[in-house]
C-alpha cells in the first residue's frame, strides 16, 4: 500500500471513530439525506456528525465515488503527468511558478505530496499546505496554520475553509524567505 493510500485508510479509519458509524452506514446517511449538490452534503456531514472540511470533504467523495482523482490513479500517474494535468491549456505558463515553489520546500524534511484533481496536497500527519493555479494569472499556496499576521501578501481566509490563508505568486522570484518561513511554520505545525 502506497503512502498516499494509507494516508487516505487512515483518514477512514479516524472518521468512523468520530462518527461511530461505519463506512457502510456513513454512505447509508449520505443517500437518506436526498441531498445531491457535494457542498450541501459535505455541509450536511460538518453539521449533523460535528466533522471537519476535509473529513466531510473526503467522505463525501467517498459515499458519492466520486473523486475525480483518487489514490490509487494518483500512484499510477507521473508527477510530470499529474503537473501536466493541472496546468492546462492557459494556466500552463504557471507550471515554472509551481516548480520552483516545489524545489524550494524540498528541505523541510518528509512529507507526502497528495494530488487532487486541481492542486496538490502537501502534507505530514495532517495538510498543511496546498498549491496550484488560482487563475491563468496566477497560483495559490493556501496554508493551514493559525497565528500569523496576515498583511497585502499572507491573507487570512474566513473561518471553517480548508486553508487560514493564502498567498498568490506571480512570478518564480516570489518563492522567498518570507513564503518559507510561513510554510516552514505550516510544515511544523503539521507533524
Amino acid at each position: 500500500m502506497s503512502s498516499i493510500e494509507q494516508a487516505r485508510q487512515t483518514q477512514i479509519d479516524n472518521i468512523q471513530k468520530k462518527t461511530g458509524k461505519t463506512l457502510d452506514e456513513l454512505r447509508v446517511l449520505v443517500a437518506d439525506s436526498g441531498l445531491t449538490r457535494h457542498s450541501e452534503i459535505r455541509q450536511m456531514l460538518i453539521d449533523t456528525l460535528g466533522l471537519g472540511y476535509g473529513d466531510a470533504n473526503t467522505l463525501v467523495h467517498l459515499a458519492l465515488a466520486s473523486d475525480g482523482q483518487s489514490a490509487a490513479e494518483a500512484s499510477a500517474a507521473s508527477m510530470e503527468d499529474i503537473l501536466a494535468g493541472i496546468y492546462t491549456a492557459s494556466k500552463a505558463p504557471l507550471l515554472p511558478i509551481h516548480i520552483a515553489f516545489m524545489e524550494a520546500i524540498q528541505d523541510l524534511g518528509e512529507f507526502e505530496i497528495a494530488p487532487k484533481k486541481t492542486y496538490l496536497s502537501l502534507r505530514r500527519k495532517k495538510q498543511f499546505a496546498m498549491v496550484g493555479p488560482a487563475s491563468k494569472g496566477r497560483v495559490e499556496v493556501g496554508l493551514n496554520v493559525r497565528d500569523l499576521p496576515d498583511n497585502e501578501r499572507l491573507q487570512a481566509q474566513a473561518p471553517g475553509g480548508m486553508c487560514q490563508y493564502k498567498v498568490y505568486l506571480t512570478a518564480p522570484e516570489e518563492v522567498d524567505a518570507e513564503l518559507l518561513g510561513w510554510i516552514r511554520t505550516a510544515f511544523e505545525g503539521a507533524g
